[in-house]
């Protein structure tokens, strides 16, 4: 008898171990392909059940490692899933296309950190690139879905992490050079040249950035810097004086009155602009640096339709996020600042107004920090 209840209990165990491995294979999960099909297996010959496009949602049931048939030691990661569909139909798809619940989930949360930060700048890949949970590409873990090239978004800050070992990198992070589809020994050799004229980097830069729904199941992620191209608007990109365009506010108008063009560079009615510049430099970025070093306010004159220069201020250390707000004529914009001895980062208010003939003016603080005049 005591024999008989050890034998009972032993296989109440794995029963329950059995029903704890099922519910955690059976999630949910959403398509981040634009399209992909549910097939009748996961042979190549396998019959198309059903399209399902970005967006829809599927229940998880299964998984298993299928060989890739022109490379054996390669192995693809596939799930049986369950559609929403009328007939709920059941069948097989690669994992690539199906983005699980859990990490779903972890791209609300990081979205949910900057609820109340307007976007700093925007941009779009150069190549198709990895979204990731983390700034981090030693690994594949933290993936969670391939964004396509020309795939645009707002950018909310960015961050230098050291740079990881040739060794660690994975390459499909890797946008190439502009250029280096060309072909030709000439275009070989100017590569190689701009090459040495980089400084060694020990650190990269990573983009957070916030994603359209049309883009993304995935509100928010990481992206490598490489392969991200500033979309600066058509309004202000013309006046950029030796500094880049690293971060950029609307002063007037609404951010929906912007659109895009085939290129993807914004194209933004005239208006005031808060503009944040930074020096190029020789040296290699360091993990602490400034995300800026001058402020710049562009006003527009709608009477005569032509831009001028609001304001301007000294050298300067400061960080994101930039935070514009109030209406109309009496706006102001936050900005973390650090003075020259590196003490603490403290937010340095700028008010806002128009005098007498409607020229834009800017009231700086009282003693804004600043690291030394031009």
């Amino acid at each position: 008898m005591q024999v008989l209840k050890i034998v009972l209990i032993i296989l109440a165990a794995f029963s329950l171990l059995a029903c704890n491995t099922l519910a955690q294979r059976s999630s949910s999960g959403v398509v981040v392909a634009r399209r992909a099909q549910i097939r009748s297996s996961t042979a190549v010959v396998a019959a198309d059940l059903l399209q399902v496009n970005r967006g829809d949602e599927v229940r998880i049931l299964d998984s298993t490692d299928v060989s890739d048939p022109n490379d054996n030691t390669r192995k693809e990661r596939w799930l049986r899933v369950k559609a929403h569909d009328e007939d709920a139909t059941e069948g097989w798809i690669e994992a690539r296309n199906i983005m699980p619940e859990d990490v779903l989930d972890s791209s609300k949360k990081l979205a949910s950190e900057d609820e109340g930060v307007a976007a700093q700048a925007t941009g779009q890949l150069r190549a198709s690139s990895n979204l990731r949970l983390t700034p981090d590409r030693t690994g594949n873990e933290n993936i969670m879905m391939r964004l396509d090239s020309g795939s645009s978004f707002d950018i909310i800050g960015w961050k230098r992490v050291p740079k990881p070992k040739s060794s660690e990198a994975i390459e499909t992070d890797v946008a190439p050079k502009a250029g280096s589809a060309q072909q030709g020994s000439a275009s070989r050799s100017g590569q190689q040249n701009e090459e040495r004229d980089e400084p060694e980097e020990t650190n990269e830069l990573w983009y957070k950035v916030r994603l359209p729904a049309a883009s993304s199941p995935a509100p928010a992620g990481w992206i490598y810097g490489k392969q991200v191209e500033l979309s600066v608007p058509s309004d202000i990109i013309f006046y950029r004086t030796g500094r880049e365009f690293v971060a950029w506010q609307r002063l007037d108008g609404e951010a929906k009155e912007d659109s895009t063009d085939k290129d993807g560079a914004r194209e933004a009615k005239p208006g005031s602009w808060l503009i944040l510049e930074k020096s190029n430099s020789n040296q290699p970025h360091t993990l602490d640096e400034p995300d800026f070093d001058r402020i710049y306010v562009l006003g527009y004159d709608k009477r005569n339709q032509e831009h001028y220069t609001a304001y301007r201020s000294p050298d300067l250390k400061g960080f994101l996020p930039a935070k514009v707000e109030g209406h109309g004529d009496t706006k102001t914009f936050t900005l973390r600042l650090q003075d020259e001895s590196g003490g603490p980062v403290r937010d340095a208010l700028y008010s806002l107004y128009k005098d007498g003939r409607g020229v834009l003016k800017i009231t700086p603080p009282a003693a804004a920090p600043r690291k030394g005049r031009r």
